[in-house]
């Protein structure tokens, strides 16, 4: 007998996550992006944009009542505990939105729904899925991604990196990890193999 299935997609900053997700997109699954709610969670008239004002100071919130991210996540990914700081007010909303958009993926026929988040482990949305995949890559590597991603300097690329949890914990707490090291079409090939292992699961098989 068939199962639906929750996959949740994680990793550092740089690794490739979003490659991934798109990736499995085209295999037939539903993605969710967490960046997308938190984006959607912090617009202008949310009452989240409030208690991050009093959290990171008034100054990140424009004249007509918009958020200066870029403001924001200078402060917000100082470090670990200004990170956790951020996560605690913006987390329960947008825990809320997503559940509500796993249920309609669900509802609409969706086998398998991807859940695209960075913060998988500090959200506790780990807690939600069938199995958490990982997706990994060489310090310099991430760091010259999110240089170009971002068009940040390298120390505040190394200030957002050294915010996250360490690589190590990504392999130990994941039950499969992507190695984005290589090449496009290494990563395909690794991106098949996983679509294997989701069908098993899937069908019952595993």
């Amino acid at each position: 007998m068939r199962r639906a299935i929750i996959i949740g997609l994680t990793g550092q900053t740089g690794a490739g996550k979003t490659t991934v997700a798109e990736g499995l997109r085209h295999f037939g699954y539903q993605v969710i992006k967490a960046d997308d709610i938190a984006r959607l969670v912090t617009e202008k008239g949310s009452p989240v944009l409030e208690e991050l004002a009093a959290v990171f100071g008034s100054d990140i919130l424009t004249e007509d009542g918009k958020l200066d991210r870029a403001l924001l996540a200078e402060r917000a990914f100082a470090g670990p505990e200004e990170t956790q700081l951020l996560n605690a007010v913006t987390h329960p909303e947008i825990l809320r939105l997503i559940n509500k958009k796993i249920n309609g993926a669900f509802f609409d026929g969706y086998e398998g729904v991807v859940l695209d988040a960075s913060q998988l482990f500090e959200s506790g949305l780990n807690e939600k899925c069938t199995l958490v995949v990982s997706v990994v890559a060489p310090e310099e590597v991430r760091l010259q991604r999110i240089m170009e991603r971002d068009g940040i300097s390298r120390e505040k690329a190394l200030q957002r990196m050294g915010a996250q949890l360490p690589e190590e914990f990504f392999r130990t707490h994941s039950d499969y990890v992507l190695e984005n090291t290589g090449t496009e079409e290494d990563l395909k090939l690794q991106l098949r193999q996983l679509a294997a292992v989701l069908e098993q699961i899937i069908s019952g098989e595993e």
